[in-house]
Parts: C-alpha cells; structure tokens; sequence
C-alpha cells in the first residue's frame, strides 16, 4: 500500500478523497522537534559562548539578508510558554537539541552550569506537563573555539564529544531516559566541511571524510557515557532514478544501478553500517582514499562506533534521485559522485523546492527494518515549509496538512508492511531559524511573529492534534 495522494496544480497537495481511515498501533509515539540554534535565541546570555553557526551568520553573503539566530523565537525565554503548547497539543514526546556552546562555552574545559540549567528547568515543565523530554546532544551548533583548533576535522573534537555527554547526562539523566547523539551527521560534514554551504563554511573534500569518521566515533564515544534508551538521528533517503521516484516498480538499468549504489554508500550507508555493523562501505573507502586517505581511520574506531543503540531516527524530507551522467563532473556535497547526474521531477514540491514524494518514506522504512532489524525505527523529522498567509487569526496551511497527511498514511503502511516504527515527530513545533535560509521558510505547525514573538497554531497544529487524539488519521 503506497500513500493515497493525488495533486492539482503545481506545489498544492491535496488529500485525495478516496483516502481512507488509519489507526496506528497501541502505544505509538506522537511529538514534535526542534533544535537549540534555531529557536533559542538568548546568543549571548548566561555565559553562552559563540557557535560556528553564530560565526557563519554572521559572515556576509553566507546566510539570506544577514539573518542570525541571535533572538529566534525566543524559547530561552519563552520556554514555559512553548510548552504550554505542546501540551495542549496532546503531545507526547518533545524532541529538542542542548546547545554545547551553552553549556561548555569552549568546547573543553569549564562546564557553565547556567548553561544547565536552562535545561534543567525545561526538562521539570515538560514532565510537569506529562510531556517526554528526547534529548538531542548535537544539532550542528559546535562551539566555534573546537572550529578553530580544526573542527570536526580534527580527531580530539570527538573526545571533547564525549566529556561534554558526560556532563550533560550527570545533569539531567535522572530524568531524561532517551538520547540522541547526533542529528544528521551527513549534514554537518558534507554540507559544513565540503560544500560549505552550511557552517562552518569550509570546501574541502578530505575534511569532510575526516569529519563524517570524527563525528561516528563521537557518536561512539558518547554513547558509552549515556544510559537508557540510545539513538541516532541520520537523515536517510531513498536513492532512487526519476523513473522508480514515480513507480517503485519500475526497470533500472545496470548503469543506473551503479549511480544509485554509489549515492546511497555515500548518503546512507556511510554512516548506518559503521554505527549498526561496525564496518564501512567498500565504495565509502574507496572514494576516502582518493580523496585525503584513510589515516583519520584508525584501529579500534570502529569498535568504539558500534555501540548498541535502541532507535534510529530518521529525518525524511523526500527522496535523492540520480541517475547516470557520463561527463557529469561530481556535485560538490557528493565526493566520488563524477557521472552522476541529481534530477528533478515534475512533481508538486515545497517551499524548499523538494519534491514531494510520500511513498519514499514507506520504501525507506521497510528496507531499514529488512536491512537492519536489530533496531527499532522512529521518525525524528518531517514535515515542509510552505508559503504561509496569516487570515485573521488562523493559518489556512492546508498544503502543510496533506503533507502531513500523506507522510502519516505512507508511515502506516510501512508498519503495515513489517517496519518496526515507533513514533513520528513532526517538524517543527515552531517556525525558526532555517539555516542558510534564515527566516524566510517557515516549517513550523505553530506560527512564529519574530516581531512580537507572538505564537499561533496553525491549521495543520488543530489537525495533528486530533490526529494524536484519535491515533491516527480520519
């Protein structure tokens, strides 16, 4: 069973109405997510120090109209307010990042304890509220002296990792029972260390590889500090040609094939076989070598990566579709991606340009569960920016709601299927920060006035909590 969606016109999506009723199972998570640089604000307050994204933004020309998350929405000091949505939401879970500059300024040494208790205090209210704090130890925002002594290019940023997950569960693990590492390790190396289109802004193809490895073993190594329930968050797709993005069926040829095996070694499985198997990809290796070598890899690594974990959280936005491309010269975030070419669809998209294709994340949770049944599933993240019109006091996102919609009803059938999903968390609660972005897209199901800090549920945030209510989709 695939998502029952049908479209009218370019960038609406409509629930089709033949769509039909569905019922998640027993005991199946529902929340929402976010994370520290993009909602906090509060940059330099109680001993904060300064992040890489922070430095980034605030470099000309790197993020839109000079945009910063000096202020963002807010939550540092509007914590109890925010939570007082969640809950009226119905929410179960509220996944959010702890900012290591916050609470380690300089990335080593001296823990801020102002930092934590920050924290401290959000972790009461929410369980104060009957919500469930998931922790996120690293979503992107690394304290900009560790950048300057090399960043996640330099192997003791890994070390320090893991003095800093020490401190942070000393503090809070009595009541925080689920931690998440890191959130989307590719993200951070590939898009921060090679393409430079995020922070911290660096092109280097060897750095990268050097950075995906340093950011494993930081995983491993914090992993070994935390108890409880363990995740990583990784933002996995579907490698698939234009072809199969429309019909999963569909003939691949054997040169398309390669194209897609070696996007997805370098998307995918660079970073779940390490983290679930203990190995890397022979093409991973192969593609390192040519480009830097393998001295960062060092004996033992490996063994320190593989640390049990009890989730993978999946971050899916839509699929990557390639096909090949002799002649086509390497995208810049794909080293080892010569020949290949990245298409587009004649699809609906969202703001963000990114198509949307539902049935992607049915195929992607089944094949992890096939894969790598040793671990249960949950989504972490998904959801879409759309161009939002405030009407009196409500936010008509309807385009938001046959996304969700959609993406729900492609996640039912997965578990139909035999996919060990556990939960979904919607992203995001607020609109915030988005990146290099800056404020212009908005994925939030609650609306942000960054003017007045005013919050707003959007039409999609009545919708997903009656679907919380009920467990499932009417």
């Amino acid at each position: 069973m695939t998502s029952t969606i049908e479209t009218r016109g370019h960038g609406k999506v409509e629930p089709s109405t033949q769509a039909h009723s569905v019922v998640f199972p027993d005991g199946f998570i529902w929340g929402a997510a976010t994370a520290s640089y993009q909602i906090e604000g509060a940059a330099r307050e109680d001993g904060r120090g300064p992040s890489i994204w922070d430095t980034f933004a605030r470099t000309p020309g790197r993020v839109a109209d000079g945009h910063t998350g000096d202020v963002a929405c807010d939550h540092y000091h509007r914590y109890r307010e925010d939570v007082g949505l969640m809950a009226g939401l119905g929410l179960g879970v509220y996944r959010f990042s702890t900012a290591w500059p916050r609470i380690v300024p300089d990335g080593s040494g001296p823990v801020n304890p102002r930092g934590l208790d920050f924290y401290d205090k959000l972790v009461d209210e929410l369980l104060g509220a009957g919500i469930t704090p998931y922790v996120t130890l690293y979503h992107w925002d690394l304290p900009q002296n560790l950048e300057d002594r090399g960043g996640w290019a330099n192997r003791d940023t890994a070390y320090r990792f893991g003095d800093y997950a020490q401190a942070v569960h000393a503090r809070l693990g009595d009541r925080v029972r689920t931690w998440t590492t890191l959130n989307e390790p590719w993200v951070s190396a590939f898009l921060g260390y090679c393409s430079g289109v995020h922070a911290p802004g660096r092109r280097s193809e060897a750095d990268a590889f050097k950075a995906a490895h340093h950011l494993l073993l930081a995983h491993g190594l914090a992993a070994r500090a935390l108890t409880g329930e363990l995740a990583l968050t990784l933002n996995l797709a579907p490698v698939v040609t234009p072809a199969q993005a429309l019909d999963p069926a569909a003939e691949i040829s054997d040169v398309d094939r390669e194209a897609v095996d070696r996007i997805d070694a370098l998307l995918n499985r660079q970073f779940i076989d390490p983290a679930l198997r203990g190995i890397y990809p022979p093409e991973v290796l192969e593609i390192a070598a040519r480009h830097g070598g393998l001295d960062h890899i060092k004996d033992g690594d490996l063994a320190i990566i593989n640390q049990p974990i009890d989730l993978l959280g999946i971050n899916y936005y839509n699929p990557c579709i390639v096909e090949s491309a002799p002649g086509t010269p390497a995208n810049e975030a794909y080293p080892g991606s010569e020949g290949i070419g990245f298409a587009s669809l004649d699809v609906p998209s969202t703001a963000m340009g990114w198509p949307i294709i539902p049935s992607g994340l049915s195929s992607l949770l089944v094949r992890l569960s096939q894969d790598y049944p040793e671990v249960g599933l949950i989504v972490t993240e998904n959801g879409a920016a759309f161009d939002d019109v405030v009407v009196g006091d409500r936010v008509p996102d309807a385009d938001r709601v046959a996304y969700l919609d959609g993406h729900l009803r492609a996640a039912h059938a997965a578990i139909e299927a035999g996919a060990d999903l556990r939960g979904y968390l919607v992203w995001s609660l607020l609109d915030n920060f988005e990146w290099a972005e800056g404020y212009h897209l908005r994925f939030g199901i609650v609306r942000v006035d960054y003017g007045t800090q005013r919050r707003l549920l959007k039409d999609s945030a009545l919708w997903y909590r009656g679907v919380i209510q009920r467990n499932g989709i009417a």
